[in-house]
């Protein structure tokens, strides 16, 4: 089956979302483990991947490797292999030097990435078996680019010279992972664009948007008729029986500081401290607009006065929900950890995102999160 007859099939639409994170990624493929069992034990055979059940399948820095692979057709025992394999080149912080004398085309994750996904694929490649959502930052035009292999988007049309489907995807995902102060940004150069000259564009990680978690992003792209361009008629149908949306987190870490003096914050507190916080609250909106405009039907409380939203009622017109949603995630904090029942895990160590030593910690806290993946959260998908 094409991707235009796989989108266009009628019938419910079920997409996931998977955040940003460094090598905490290792965290959610655990618990993306879980949810292909599930699924696969529902009379699938062993050659059932999530792309065969996901229709739309978004992600954000290490969550859009994630969704690549996935996309493609990688079971997640695969991604993790990769992980378990790479991560030590995938997230290891360069000194300042390193990092000017680094060549785009020879750094260490690119390579591994071109290996994974092919150097020749393209962004519209048949090898896409889903709608994937990438998101990065085009530091250039100062600005978020959530890009998507929709064949019905406006600048996925092949008769474009500035024609998105066209650009390598081992580079988006490259782009999209290209973290401040880890690696150097990524260069991509797009044909064809303003009278018809070729335009550079410098891309960083695409966490460092509004959406490190991507999931209302991805709905909106969906559903929204200005991003189905050439066939607004195709787009999405709406309602919580004809949309699942499942989201899956690389796991929260509040800093918590108390006693916290005043005087302490100065410009060095605030560069280090205030990247993080927006990051935080980004994801937390994503997840809180997700659960006010959908029916959830799983998720960790979000703070203790609108608990977990779980059986709320909307402020659409008789509390009309538009999707059916889901959230996995785990807090890495003492408390939260505790919780999980891994009081012998230590937070300062799987809350970093270059926690290349803590691989087997998170993973562990990931199979404990895991327990959360339900078979009923499904049903009716």
């Amino acid at each position: 089956m094409s991707l235009i007859e796989r989108i266009t099939r009628p019938g419910p639409k079920r997409l996931l979302a998977i955040d940003g994170g460094g090598i905490r990624g290792v965290l959610a493929l655990e618990i993306l483990q879980r949810m292909e069992d599930i699924l696969r034990s529902d009379g699938r055979d062993q050659g059932f991947r999530l792309a065969h059940y996901f229709d739309y399948i978004a992600g954000t820095s290490t969550g859009g490797i994630i969704a690549a692979g996935l996309s493609m057709g990688m079971s997640v025992k695969e991604i993790l292999d990769f992980y378990e394999a790479c991560g030590a080149q995938m997230f290891v912080r360069a000194n300042i030097l390193e990092r000017l004398r680094y060549k785009f085309e020879s750094e260490p994750l690119a390579l591994k990435l071109k290996q994974v996904f092919g150097k020749d694929t393209g962004f519209g490649s048949d090898r896409l078996q889903t709608l994937l959502l990438l998101v990065m930052r085009n530091a250039t035009t100062d600005s978020p680019w959530p890009l998507s292999n929709n064949p019905y988007g406006k600048y996925n049309d092949r008769a474009r010279p500035d024609d998105n489907s066209k650009i390598p995807l081992w580079q988006l995902v490259r782009a999209s992972t290209a973290a401040p102060t880890f690696f150097p940004p990524e260069v991509i150069i797009l044909p064809g664009g303003k009278k018809g000259k070729d335009q550079q564009f410098v891309f960083v990680d695409g966490g460092v948007t509004m959406y490190n978690n991507p999931t209302f992003q991805m709905f909106l792209m969906a559903t929204v008729d200005r991003y189905w361009a050439a066939k607004p008629a195709a787009r999405w149908q709406t309602g919580a029986d004809k949309m699942l949306i499942v989201s899956v987190g690389t796991g929260t870490s509040a800093d918590v500081r108390a006693g916290l003096d005043p005087g302490d914050m100065n410009l060095l507190f605030n560069a280090t401290t205030i990247p993080s916080a927006l990051m935080f609250a980004a994801s937390n909106e994503q997840d809180l607009l997700c659960r006010v405009f959908g029916d959830c039907r799983a998720g960790d409380s979000i703070d203790r006065e609108i608990g977990n939203l779980i059986g709320n009622v909307g402020p659409l017109e008789k509390g009309e929900k538009l999707f059916s949603y889901i959230r996995y995630n785990a807090e890495l904090t003492r408390s939260g950890l505790d919780a999980l029942g891994a009081p012998h895990i230590q937070p300062e160590i799987v809350q970093k995102m270059d926690a290349i030593d803590g691989i087997s910690d998170l993973r562990e806290v990931g199979r404990k999160a895991a327990h959360r993946v339900k078979k009923e959260h499904f049903a009716g998908f």
